[in-house]
């Protein structure tokens, strides 16, 4: 099985459903005898430019181990999801279970 990182945007009214659609696509994984090695939700965030008159949009970082089969699985749903604006996944050479950089910040922004 393969590593990789997947960074999916949601559009801003249906952020209501982001947990739901994680748990869908970590059920994918599993199914499929994966492992999410890190999930972050970023929240709402401005995007660098608008996509489909959208201005905001909802984050989610996440970092699985799976096979072909589940990835090709999630692509298909990423594919035919409405929700999400744009999808990115990428292969990596090993499992990251750090906390992305992002979420240092935002973590920082909280508590000062």
């Amino acid at each position: 099985m393969r590593h990789y990182e997947i960074m999916f945007l949601v559009h801003p009214d249906q952020s209501e459903q982001v947990p739901a659609m994680v748990e869908r696509y970590e059920g994918i994984i599993s199914k499929h005898s994966g492992a999410i090695h890190r999930k972050e939700d970023l929240g709402r965030r401005q995007l660098a430019y608008p996509i489909s008159d959208v201005h905001k949009a909802h984050y989610i970082l996440m970092n699985i181990e799976c096979s072909l089969e589940a990835l090709d699985e999630i692509k298909n749903a990423f594919k035919f999801n409405d929700a999400i604006i744009r999808n990115l996944i990428t292969r990596q050479k090993q499992a990251i279970t750090t906390e992305s950089v992002l979420m240092k910040k935002e973590k920082e922004t909280r508590s000062a």
